[in-house]
């Protein structure tokens, strides 16, 4: 028995997401990167601009829809502001030894 059969007439590979899925993911996105102001912005930024990414369809060309882009330049803020609070708070040698 091949394992070609089973697959037959399935996407394969991660295709293209619906309106519905894309306007989830931003909602998904902007709230990670709200909720990300407040509590584990290093973990949460991420997470946002992840979301935003698969909200925009993966592309930068193209219609953008206005969550999507919210959620990627937060999660970006985010991100970079836990990485700042990570190092001010290590001190000068916390992060080398």
């Amino acid at each position: 028995m091949t394992g070609t059969r089973y697959f037959e007439g399935k996407r394969r590979g991660g295709g293209d997401l619906t309106g519905d899925e894309r306007s989830s993911f931003g909602v998904i996105g902007v709230v990670c990167a709200v909720a990300g102001f407040f509590v584990m912005g290093i973990v949460l930024g991420p997470i946002a601009m992840v979301c935003g990414w698969l909200a925009m369809g993966r592309s930068w060309s193209g219609n953008r829809p206005t969550l999507a882009v919210v959620a990627l330049v937060l999660g970006a803020v985010d991100t970079v502001l836990g990485l700042i609070w990570l190092l001010t708070t290590a001190g000068p040698w916390g992060l080398v030894m």
